[in-house]
C-alpha cells in the first residue's frame, strides 16, 4: 500500500529522536557560575578553618553561595547569580596569599540521572565558554648552545676513546672552542672531529700550549636547528595539551619564533602554566670520583636540600628526551616514584653506562629553564627586561646495584603532584629549546555569555524566518517541515554532545546554515508532489513520487556539501574546524528528518486515507 510504513520503520524512528531528546537534554542545564581556588605549587590544599572564612566573608556581602565541592587539589564555589563571580573572585583572592590561586570558572549542573545515561552538554569552545590564550616564544639562542653541548659532548667521548689529549670546551654564542696543550693534539682532533661534524667551520687558534680549535656553526646549520626547535616545541605542546584533556584546544605556530596557545575552558592560568610552560627536563649522571679533574665535572645541590651537593660527571649517560612512557606510583613505603620505560637506543646507552659502573653512584638531575622581570631604567624610563635562568637540582643520588635496561624508577620525588606532572612532561616529550610566556589573556566567563546569547539569538530569528516561510508557503505541509526542522535541531544537539564536539561562533553559523539546508530538502519534496499533482495524478500517487523522485537530488546535493565540510575539517583549523564540524553533523541529521521524519508523519496523516485534496 502506498504511503505506509512497517511498525518497525516506526518505532526505529521513534528511538532515534528519544534518544536525541535524552543526550540534547543537558544543553537545557546552562553551566553555574563558580570561583575555584588551587594551590599555585599543586599539592596543597585549602584547610577547613580557612575555606569557612571566605564563606562567610561572601555570605556577608551580600554574595549567594549555591554549593561548594572540594577534592584533593582544589575547591569550587558555586554561586548562585553571574554577576557577583568578578566580586566572589576579588574578594576570596584578597583574603588568600600568593599560596593559592583564585580563578573564574563554569561547572557542569546536569541532572544525576542524566549524568548516569552519560548525558553531558556540549563542550563549548573559546570563544564561548572563555579560557587562556598563551603567546609563547622560543629561545632561538638557547637551542644552538643546547646542540652544541650535545655536540660537545659527542666530541669529548671520541677523543678519549682515540686518546687525544685536551683540555677543555667553552661555548659562546654559535662557538664552540676546544683547548689542548700541543698543536700536534689539536690537529688530530681537527681531523677525527671533522669527518662527523660537518655542519661547522673550522679555524686553528693559537699554537703551544694555547692551541685551540673553534668550531663555528654554519648559518644552514643555525638556521636548521632553530626551525626544529620551533616545530618539535609544536608537537610537545600539542602532546602536553592531549595529556591535560582540553577540548578542541589549539596549539600553532605564529611566525618564526612564536607559538600560540589557546585552552578553551580553563580558567586557572598559573595550572595552564605549569604543565604548558615547563621547561622540565631530566638529565642521568655518574657521580664523579674523587681523582676527576675538575674541568670533567660539575656540583649541584638536592632540590629538596640545597645544602647537600654532589660532583656529577659533565658527560651525560641520556636525557629525557630518550624516555617513551612515564607514569607516577608509590613505593613500598608510600613514597611517590616515577616509573620509565627507555626506548631502544635510551635503553642500550643506560645499559651500557651502568654495567660498567656497578658500584657507582648515578644522580637524576632536574633541569628547568625560567625566567625573572627586573626594571632598568632606559633613557630616564622604567622597562621591565626579562632575565631568562635555570635550575639544576639533584632528584635523587643513589648506587648502581646492576645493570639497568629500558625499565626503572626514579625516587626523592617531594609530592605525588610533582611526580604526576614529571611523568606528564616526560610522556610528552621535553621541549627542544625553553619557551617563554610573552602574552598571556584569560576570556572570562561572561564575554562568552554574552557571545552564546547573541548566537541564540541568530538561531531563534533564522529559525523563526524558516518557519513563518513554511507556513505561508505550503500550509499543512509546512507545519510538518516545522516540526521536522525544531526534531532536527534537538538531533544536531544530541550528536554534537555524544561525540563531544565543541560548539564555537562559527559552529553557530553553521547551525543557522544547516536550517536553510533543512528545509531545502522539504522544499524540494513539496514542489515535486505540487508537480504531480498538477500533473493529474491522485493524492496518494503524487506523495508517494513526490519523496521517490526527488530522494536521488537531496541526497547529491547533500552528499557534495558534506564532502567540502569533510575538506574543511581535514585542512582547517580552530573556528574553521568548528563550523565544519556543526556543518557535517546537520548535513546528516537534516537527511534523516526529510527524508525518514517528514514522510512518516505524512504516511501518518495521509497514508491509506480517501483523500481527495492537500493543503500544500
Amino acid at each position: 500500500m502506498l504511503n505506509r510504513y512497517p511498525l518497525w520503520k516506526y518505532l526505529l524512528i521513534l528511538i532515534v529522536l528519544a534518544a536525541g531528546l535524552i543526550y540534547s537534554l543537558p544543553n537545557l542545564y546552562p553551566e553555574d557560575p563558580a570561583v575555584q581556588i588551587s594551590s599555585a605549587s599543586g599539592d596543597t590544599t585549602i584547610d577547613d578553618g580557612e575555606l569557612e572564612r571566605v564563606q562567610r566573608a561572601l555570605s556577608d556581602a551580600g554574595i549567594t553561595i549555591k554549593a561548594v565541592e572540594r577534592d584533593a587539589s582544589s575547591v569550587l564555589i558555586r554561586l548562585a547569580d553571574a554577576d557577583e563571580q568578578l566580586q566572589a573572585r576579588d574578594r576570596i583572592a584578597a583574603m588568600l596569599d600568593d599560596d593559592f590561586v583564585v580563578a573564574l570558572n563554569l561547572a557542569e549542573s546536569t541532572p544525576a540521572w542524566l549524568q548516569a545515561l552519560s548525558a553531558s552538554p556540549m563542550t563549548l569552545g573559546l570563544d564561548l565558554r572563555g579560557g587562556v590564550h598563551f603567546l609563547l616564544e622560543v629561545d632561538m639562542d638557547a637551542a644552538v648552545t643546547q646542540r652544541l653541548e650535545v655536540n660537545a659532548s659527542a666530541m669529548r667521548e671520541q677523543l678519549r676513546s682515540e686518546r687525544i689529549r685536551y683540555r677543555g670546551t667553552e661555548i659562546e654564542g654559535r662557538t664552540l672552542t676546544l683547548t689542548f696543550t700541543t698543536e700536534e693534539d689539536r690537529d688530530a682532533a681537527r681531523r677525527l672531529i671533522s669527518r662527523e661534524f660537518r655542519d661547522f667551520d673550522y679555524q686553528n687558534v693559537g699554537d703551544g700550549r694555547g692551541a685551540a680549535l673553534a668550531m663555528t656553526l654554519t648559518d644552514q646549520a643555525v638556521n636548521e636547528i632553530q626551525d626544529y626547535a620551533v616545530n618539535q616545541n609544536l608537537t610537545t605542546l600539542r602532546n602536553r595539551v592531549d595529556e591535560l584533556g582540553v577540548a578542541e584546544p589549539m596549539v600553532q605556530r605564529q611566525g618564526p619564533d612564536r607559538i600560540v596557545v589557546e585552552l578553551p575552558g580553563v580558567q586557572d592560568t598559573v595550572a595552564a602554566k605549569r604543565v604548558v610552560g615547563a621547561t622540565a627536563n631530566l638529565e642521568f649522571r655518574l657521580e664523579a670520583r674523587p681523582d676527576t679533574p675538575d674541568a670533567e665535572t660539575e656540583t649541584f645541590a638536592f632540590r629538596n636540600d640545597e645544602s647537600r651537593t654532589a660532583d656529577l660527571m659533565r658527560d651525560v649517560i641520556i636525557t629525557g628526551d630518550s624516555v617513551s612512557s612515564a607514569s607516577r606510583s608509590f613505593d613500598e613505603n608510600g613514597r611517590p616514584q616515577v616509573n620509565i620505560n627507555l626506548d631502544g637506543t635510551g635503553g642500550t646507552l643506560m645499559n651500557r653506562a651502568t654495567r660498567t659502573n656497578i658500584g657507582r653512584n648515578m644522580a637524576v638531575l632536574f633541569i628547568e629553564h625560567k625566567t625573572r622581570d627586573r626594571v632598568e631604567v632606559v633613557d630616564g624610563e622604567e622597562v621591565i627586561v626579562r632575565e631568562p635562568y635555570t635550575e639544576r637540582g639533584l632528584i635523587s643520588l643513589a648506587t648502581i646495584q646492576s645493570a639497568l635496561g629500558n625499565s626503572f624508577r626514579i625516587t626523592g620525588l617531594d609530592s605525588p603532584t610533582e611526580a604526576a606532572e614529571l611523568a606528564l612532561l616526560l610522556r610528552s616529550g621535553s621541549l627542544a629549546a625553553p619557551i617563554y610566556f610573552v602574552q598571556e589573556r584569560t576570556i572570562g566567563p561572561s564575554l562568552g555569555a554574552e557571545n552564546i546569547k547573541r548566537g541564540v539569538m541568530s538561531v531563534q530569528i533564522g529559525l523563526l524566518l524558516v518557519v513563518l516561510f513554511m507556513l505561508i508557503r505550503y500550509k499543512v505541509f509546512g507545519i510538518i517541515a516545522n516540526v521536522a526542522l525544531a526534531l532536527n535541531l534537538t538531533l544536531l544537539m544530541a550528536a554534537m554532545s555524544l561525540l563531544g564536539a565543541t560548539l564555537t561562533l562559527p559552529g553557530i553559523a553553521g547551525i543557522v546554515l544547516t536550517l536553510g539546508m533543512a528545509v531545502d530538502a522539504n522544499v524540494l519534496i513539496f514542489e515535486r508532489i505540487r508537480e504531480e499533482l498538477r500533473g493529474g495524478l491522485s493524492v496518494q500517487q503524487a506523495i508517494h513520487a513526490g519523496y521517490e523522485r526527488a530522494f536521488t537530488s537531496i541526497v547529491d546535493a547533500n552528499i557534495t556539501t558534506l564532502l567540502v565540510a569533510v575538506i574543511l575539517f581535514s585542512i582547517g583549523t580552530g573556528p574553521v574546524k568548528g563550523f565544519a564540524v556543526t556543518l557535517s553533523l546537520g548535513i546528516i541529521t537534516s537527511l534523516f528528518t526529510a527524508l525518514l521524519v517528514t514522510r512518516a508523519m505524512v504516511n501518518l496523516i495521509y497514508g491509506g486515507k480517501p483523500v481527495k485534496k492537500l493543503w500544500i
